[in-house]
C-alpha cells in the first residue's frame, strides 16, 4: 500500500510502497487529568479498519483507517476499534465537524454515532463517570483535548500480522494503572513494527509507561531510522465544549509540578530532592518539536484517502500525479499541512 504522507515522494512522481501509521499522543483534560496528567495514548492505523470495535480487518478503498485503543473499565476489553474520524469528531464527514462545540452538541453527537455504529457493543456499555469515561472515551475525543500524531510507515506484512495476532489473542482487558495501561498496549504494538525500541523505563517515570515517554521514545527511534519518516502533526481541540487539555506530564514531572510535591517534600525531603534532580535530569524532555503543522479534519481526510489513491496508482503500475503548486492537486490537502508534508519534520529541534 502505498502512502502519500510526504509530498516530497508525490512530487517525485514515483508511487512509494508504504502504508502509514501514526502514534497518538492525547493530552490530559477535566478532573482525572489533574490528578492523573499523563494523558492517554492510541495508534491509528490506515490500512486496518474496524468491522467492528473489537474485530479487525484489510480497509477497503475509500475508508481511512482506524485507532486502536485500550481503556479502563467498557465492559472488560482489552482494546477497542474505531474509525479515524468518529474517533475524533464523533461524525463520518469531516464537513459535519462543528467549528465550535457545547456540552449538548457534542453529547448528541457521542449518542448518534453510537446508536448507528457502536450497538455491538451492547445496550449497558458504561458510559463512564468523574473517573473513567466508559464509551465516551471512543468518540468524539477533539472534543475534549488536543493531540499530536507521530505519523510513521508501515508496512503490509506488519499491519496483517498486527490483524492476525489481535483478531486471534483473547480479547479479554488486564488494565492496571501502573503495569499494564494505554502506554503499555501502545508500546508491545510498536515493538512489532520497531523490535525493542520501546521499554519501561526506571527514570524518570519509576518504571511505569507513560504516553510522553512513548513518544519520546519514537523521536529517538525516527531520528536514528530516518527509513520511518516520522512527522508530527498537532490536531486541536475543537473550542467550546470544554476547557483546553493540559500538556502531558511524566510521572517525575507530575509529582514535582502538582500539589503532590507538598506531602512529598514532608513525607521525605532525599525522595523530594531526588525528584528534582531526576526531573532536570531525565523528565524535562520534550516529546513534541516545536510550533508542528496542524491538521485540519478536510487534511486528515485528504491525508489518509490519498494513501489508497497512491495505492490503486501503484498496483496498476501508473505513476502518482505531480504535487507541485499551492496545495496537493485533487487532495484538497491545504497550503498550511502540506508545509509539513514537504519533508519530514526536524526531529532535532
Amino acid at each position: 500500500m502505498c502512502v502519500a504522507l510526504a509530498a516530497g515522494a508525490l512530487a517525485s512522481g514515483g508511487a512509494c510502497c508504504q502504508a502509514q501509521g501514526a502514534l497518538l499522543l492525547e493530552q490530559p483534560y477535566g478532573f482525572f487529568g489533574t490528578v492523573n496528567p499523563t494523558g492517554h495514548s492510541a495508534l491509528y492505523f490506515a490500512r486496518i479498519c474496524a468491522e467492528t470495535p473489537v474485530k479487525l480487518r484489510r480497509c477497503e478503498a475509500s475508508e481511512q483507517g482506524a485507532v486502536l485503543g485500550k481503556y479502563e473499565g467498557i465492559d472488560g476489553y482489552e482494546w477497542l476499534a474505531i474509525p479515524l474520524l468518529p474517533y475524533l469528531y464523533s461524525v463520518e464527514a469531516a464537513g459535519d465537524v462543528p467549528a465550535r462545540a457545547d456540552r449538548a452538541m457534542v453529547t448528541g453527537l457521542r449518542n448518534r454515532y453510537r446508536a448507528s455504529r457502536l450497538q455491538s457493543l451492547g445496550p449497558n456499555v458504561s458510559t463512564g463517570n468523574l473517573i473513567h469515561g466508559g464509551w465516551t472515551e471512543l468518540e468524539g475525543i477533539a472534543y475534549e483535548r488536543r493531540t499530536y500524531a507521530f505519523w510513521f510507515d508501515t508496512t503490509a506484512e506488519q499491519d496483517d500480522a498486527l490483524i492476525a495476532r489481535l483478531d486471534h489473542d483473547p480479547n479479554h482487558t488486564h488494565f492496571h494503572m501502573f503495569t499494564d495501561n494505554c502506554a503499555d498496549f501502545v508500546r508491545v504494538l510498536l515493538n512489532g513494527y520497531f523490535p525493542n525500541g520501546f521499554e519501561r523505563s526506571l527514570l524518570p517515570d519509576l518504571g511505569v509507561t507513560t504516553p510522553k515517554q512513548i513518544a519520546t521514545m519514537l523521536r529517538r527511534y525516527g531520528r536514528r531510522h530516518p527509513e520511518t519518516r516520522l512527522t508530527v502533526f498537532e490536531i486541536p481541540q475543537v473550542p467550546g465544549s470544554r476547557r483546553r487539555s493540559i500538556s502531558n506530564k511524566s510521572i517525575a514531572e507530575s509529582l514535582i509540578t502538582t500539589p503532590y510535591a507538598i506531602p512529598i517534600v514532608f513525607a521525605s525531603p532525599y525522595l523530594a530532592g531526588g525528584l528534582v534532580v531526576d526531573y532536570f535530569a531525565r523528565g524535562g524532555f520534550h516529546a513534541v518539536p516545536k510550533n508542528p503543522q496542524i491538521l485540519t479534519p478536510g487534511d486528515l481526510m485528504a491525508l489518509t484517502g490519498n494513501s489508497f489513491a497512491a495505492q490503486n496508482a501503484g498496483s496498476a503500475g501508473a505513476q502518482v500525479p505531480s504535487a507541485a503548486g499551492s496545495g496537493i492537486p485533487g487532495t484538497g490537502v491545504s497550503a498550511t499541512a502540506q508545509s509539513g508534508l514537504k519533508g519530514i519534520k526536524d526531529l532535532h529541534e
